[in-house]
């Protein structure tokens, strides 16, 4: 089984972040991110805790009809 590099993971989160956020806001992104020494995953559990099931569910089939998986190339 292939496993993903660090530097592949990071890459291809990169690219994902210029691609929906322009260049500029990625960093501002990232920038905060550091800054601000937060749990990335605590901040999505809190972000996701009050939101009910259906508009979840909802929202999650709106991002997939707009960003389709298109695999590895």
């Amino acid at each position: 089984m292939y496993e993903t590099t660090t530097a592949e993971v990071m890459t291809k989160g990169m690219n994902c972040l210029v691609e929906n956020l322009g260049i500029i806001d990625a960093e501002r992104f990232i920038s905060n991110l550091l800054k601000e020494q937060s749990d990335y995953t605590e901040w999505r559990r809190k972000f996701f805790a009050n939101m009910d099931l259906e508009t979840f569910l909802n929202e999650a089939v709106e991002y997939g009809k707009k960003h389709p998986f298109r695999g590895e190339k």
